[in-house]
């Protein structure tokens, strides 16, 4: 649906009121574009000529239980905003009282968004590397921060994380699919028989990556913000790096349209990456081979979601249309993680 102002998703007329009556020394004047849309929350930059902002929504149609939380991703924000972790300083959040549906805004970050092969290539191979190592450390520096000193002590419940996780996406596939997938069946079935306790307990991203990452203009190696939020919880920090390794898989690509930049040959290689992680973080890689299979799951289901509502018309922009094609590759490399136990 487009709203009368043009802009498909919000009501400008709506905002501009709400951030006059919020915001001191808001003068008016709103516009919008519309920056990604369809894989997670609906991304849009708002400027009036003295500020820009973003705004995040939760997708258009039918929403799954839990996921596009924007009052968890706006509180996780704000709880790091003074932590060595980078994130856009947040604005405001929103209830769906606005515009219909809850919103979040927080400052616009300037700098790079690597998410194509193609946006390496003017890059020499050792800022490559530095870029993938930048990434590794931030994420090493999320696992560090306490969640009762930020408070998020009560942000999630890590015990029995990994069982709830391997319920949880397979209670998403039941919710999303749009076809049977014996190997789905299969990976979720070992996963859950395989099952172990948690290594530890941290604040996790949930779905970190290269394009999840604001890069300071220049120096690739230096993270300004990291963004897209609305999967963070207190869970096994494994699992947060093991998703981050799994995106590395080529497995992943049709869901970037086929040219995702973590799968580039140019990039550390997975172990690579997990001894670096090992190395600055200090703790040990226990049940990797688990915590892979999990990953690739994870990320097969949050693929056949993506595949499901461009079926229905939900997504925007182009990509999609290979998307479902992950789904299958994924699995399969969820599987042979498994095998390797």
């Amino acid at each position: 649906m487009i709203a009368a102002n043009g802009v498909e998703g919000l009501d400008l007329t709506a905002l501009d009121r709400f951030f006059a009556e919020r915001l001191a020394g808001y003068a008016g004047g709103l516009r919008a574009e519309l920056m990604s849309g369809g894989r997670s929350n609906l991304t849009y930059r708002l400027t009036t000529g003295d500020i820009t902002w973003v705004l995040r929504r939760p997708p258009l149609g039918t929403l799954t239980p839990s996921a596009h939380d924007m009052a968890r991703e706006y509180r996780i924000v704000s709880a790091l905003v003074d932590s060595a972790v980078p994130v856009a300083k947040p604005i405001v959040l929103a209830d769906d009282s606005v515009i219909g549906v809850p919103f979040a805004v927080v400052e616009f970050v300037p700098g790079t968004v690597v998410r194509s092969e193609e946006d390496l290539a003017t890059w020499s191979d050792s800022e490559v590397r530095a870029c993938a190592a930048g990434l590794v450390d931030v994420l090493a520096a999320l696992h560090a921060v306490d969640p009762g000193e930020v408070g998020l002590a009560d942000f999630g419940r890590p015990e029995g994380y990994l069982r709830r996780q391997v319920e949880r996406w397979y209670s998403q596939w039941n919710r999303v699919r749009t076809r049977e997938s014996s190997d789905i069946e299969t990976l979720h079935r070992r996963l859950d028989e395989l099952c172990p306790g948690e290594c530890g307990s941290a604040i996790v991203h949930g779905d970190f990556r290269v394009d999840n990452a604001i890069l300071a203009p220049g120096d690739p190696g230096r993270v300004r913000a990291l963004v897209d939020w609305e999967m963070a919880t207190l869970g096994d920090p494994l699992a947060d790096l093991a998703v981050h390794l799994a995106y590395r898989d080529s497995a992943f690509a049709p869901v970037l349209g086929g040219s995702a930049a973590s799968t580039s040959h140019r990039m550390p290689g997975p172990a690579d990456l997990a001894q670096r992680y090992a190395t600055v973080s200090g703790r040990e890689l226990v049940h990797l081979e688990f915590h892979m299979a999990l990953a690739y799951f994870k990320i097969a289901v949050i693929a056949e979601g993506i595949h499901g509502r461009h079926q229905r018309g939900d997504t925007r922009g182009d990509g999609f249309a290979d998307v479902g094609k992950a789904v299958a590759p994924l699995a399969a490399a969820g599987l042979r993680a498994l095998s390797r136990k």
